[in-house]
């Protein structure tokens, strides 16, 4: 009995041999057919060269507002030191409702007692707290203005980006 381990390496590399005697095989052979047409494309006439397009004149702009502010720069910074700036009362003592983010807070309802309307606001873990006109509330140095059946609204006072404050007018409305 012969051993089948030692034929499948030999067929295997008679296989590659043969295939590769047949691809060397197509390599040669007849380049006549080539040449000739390498020699009609070298002997036909040239195409001429497209020209370039026309090139339109340079349109000049007469720049008007030299003037005026450039829009590449900043504009004039706000002082903090100006007598009518807007800033936070750092000096102030803080209330209770101030530590929470003013998208935390939900109003849930009024309610009168001696003749004020208090507005009531639910922290997000679950108590609710009376709040006046005049309280503060929000991480941004929020004084509610006015407390309405559906909305308490109030005034905020962030930074304007350029070393400054302003007041942004923000509200709770009632939440169902």
């Amino acid at each position: 009995m012969a051993d089948t381990r030692l034929c499948k390496p030999r067929a295997v590399r008679a296989s590659m041999l043969a295939a590769s005697i047949v691809l060397l095989a197509g390599c040669g052979g007849d380049l006549d057919d080539l040449r000739a047409k390498v020699e009609e494309i070298k002997t036909a006439p040239g195409a001429g060269i497209e020209p370039l397009p026309e090139v339109k004149p340079y349109e000049t702009f007469a720049y008007a507002a030299d003037d005026q502010r450039s829009p590449f720069e900043a504009g004039i910074p706000v002082s903090a030191n100006a007598p009518n700036s807007i800033r936070p009362d750092s000096n102030r003592p803080r209330e209770f409702l101030e530590q929470f983010s003013l998208d935390t807070l939900r109003m849930v309802g009024t309610v009168k007692l001696k003749g004020k309307l208090f507005g009531l606001v639910q922290t997000q873990d679950g108590l609710v707290h009376r709040v006046l006109a005049g309280n503060h509330l929000g991480q941004s140095d929020g004084r509610i203005t006015v407390i309405e059946e559906g909305k308490i609204s109030l005034i905020e006072i962030v930074p304007d980006g350029m070393g400054g404050f302003i007041e942004r007018p923000a509200a709770l409305a009632l939440s169902e």
